[in-house]
């Protein structure tokens, strides 16, 4: 097979009372659209899946957005009611798929959710309600039906100069949209900070020395992907990681 494969994680949820394994369309239409890839969804089915295999298959993975938090148990805090909703079968495949991910160091583009999964597998630890600390921006989605809205223009980050994602951008300020309750608290070893909100919320991250394509952003690069400069940029990089990765493994 010569096309590349991206795996994209889904959700697990109850639609009407049955069980769905989810991924918004604009997670997959990202990777079509800003990249040579075929993206697929990887089911959130756990010690199911056989995933060092699995990731032997893939060029690149992206970890989704989702409503739901982590489970607090997985960095060494108590969970609670007003936390929720959590999505414990998506942290029982996501987890462990990062580090088979990291461990094949292939290409991985971590998005909201998945930018808080890559702190917590790397040791990190998240707080689940930003907007209730002390001088903290309001970084929740903004209460609108219209998408567009809901996604649009929220805050600038600084980027970290000299840092991959002011390389990739161009600059060392850009502007996000920012649909998030939960964030990083305290950073993982490893992870090295590559945008800031204005509050001082780490929005995105890079793993430091990792050999192939790991970035990680709190924001929503894949929302009309091709309408967005940064965002084209963003999987443009992730695009070159893939092929790169594929090109090797063909050769092999």
């Amino acid at each position: 097979m010569s096309t590349a494969l991206v795996g994209v994680t889904a959700d697990f949820k109850e639609v009407d009372g049955k069980p769905f394994h989810v991924v918004g369309d604009k997670y997959l239409r990202a990777v079509s659209d800003c990249t040579e890839a075929t993206p697929f969804v990887v089911p959130a089915l756990g010690h199911h899946l056989d995933i060092p295999e699995l990731v032997r298959h893939m060029d690149g993975l992206v970890l989704t957005g989702s409503p739901a938090n982590v489970h607090p148990s997985h960095y060494g805090a108590d969970a609670h009611a007003r936390y929720e909703p959590y999505d414990e079968a998506r942290d029982a495949t996501t987890l462990p798929l990062i580090r088979e991910a990291l461990a094949q160091k292939l290409p991985l583009f971590a998005i909201c959710r998945g930018f808080q999964e890559l702190n917590v597998v790397l040791g990190g630890t998240l707080h689940p309600r930003l907007h209730e600390l002390d001088g903290k921006l309001d970084h929740r989605r903004p209460q609108h039906e219209d998408p567009d809205v809901q996604y649009g223009p929220n805050h600038t980050v600084s980027l970290t100069p000299g840092g991959l994602l002011a390389e990739i951008l161009g600059r060392t300020e850009t502007t996000v949209n920012s649909l998030h309750n939960q964030g990083i608290e305290r950073l993982a070893p490893g992870l090295a900070v590559e945008a800031a909100a204005p509050d001082g919320i780490v929005e995105a991250v890079r793993i430091e020395g990792a050999e192939s394509f790991a970035l990680a952003v709190q924001w929503h690069p894949e929302y009309r992907a091709p309408d967005n400069p940064d965002s084209v940029k963003l999987y443009s990089a992730f695009n070159a990681a893939i092929l790169a990765r594929r090109r090797r493994k063909l050769a092999a």
